[in-house]
C-alpha cells in the first residue's frame, strides 16, 4: 500500500464507460459491486508502492472489471476518510472499446452496465456519484 508522507493512504481508479445505441446519451457505465461493503462504486483500489497513480488505475480496471480500460480525461481526486484515515483517490475517465472477460471473484462479485442516470441512482456513496457528472462533462455529452 503507498502512502503520502502525511500518511494519506493513496488510491486510484476510473470511471470506465463504453459507447451504447440503446442507453441515453450513447453510453453506458460500469459499476462494481463489493460484497464486503455491500456497496456499488467505481472500479478503484490502493496503489502498491511505487505505482504510478494511472498505472494502478488500469491494474484495477482489469482486476475488478476484466476490462482493458483506454484512459482519457483526468477526473476530479476524491478525498475521504476511512476508520479515521485519510485516503485520496486519483481518478481517470477510461472507455472499455471491446468486450471484457469478467470473472466474478471475493473483492467483486458483479458488475453492472448503466446509463449514466442509472448509474448514478446505483452508486453508494454520494462523493462517487459527481464522478459521474464529470465523465459526462470531460466527454461533452452532460
Amino acid at each position: 500500500m503507498s502512502t503520502a508522507p502525511d500518511g494519506t493512504v493513496l488510491a486510484a481508479g476510473c470511471v470506465l464507460w463504453r459507447r451504447s445505441g440503446q442507453a441515453a446519451g450513447g453510453i453506458e457505465i460500469c459499476l462494481v459491486h463489493r460484497p464486503r461493503y455491500d456497496d456499488w462504486s467505481h472500479p478503484k483500489g490502493k496503489l502498491k508502492p511505487g505505482e504510478r497513480a494511472l498505472e494502478g488505475a488500469l491494474r484495477e480496471v482489469r482486476e475488478e472489471t476484466g476490462h482493458q480500460g483506454v484512459p482519457g480525461p483526468v477526473l476530479p481526486t476524491v478525498r475521504y476518510l476511512v476508520a479515521g484515515r485519510p485516503k485520496q483517490v486519483s481518478y481517470w475517465a477510461a472507455e472499455a472499446p471491446s468486450p471484457g472477460d469478467f470473472t466474478p471473484g471475493r473483492e467483486v462479485d458483479r458488475i453492472a452496465w448503466l446509463p449514466p442516470d442509472a448509474a448514478r441512482r446505483r452508486i453508494t456513496e454520494p462523493r462517487d456519484r459527481t464522478l459521474v457528472d464529470a465523465l459526462l462533462k470531460a466527454l461533452g455529452t452532460g
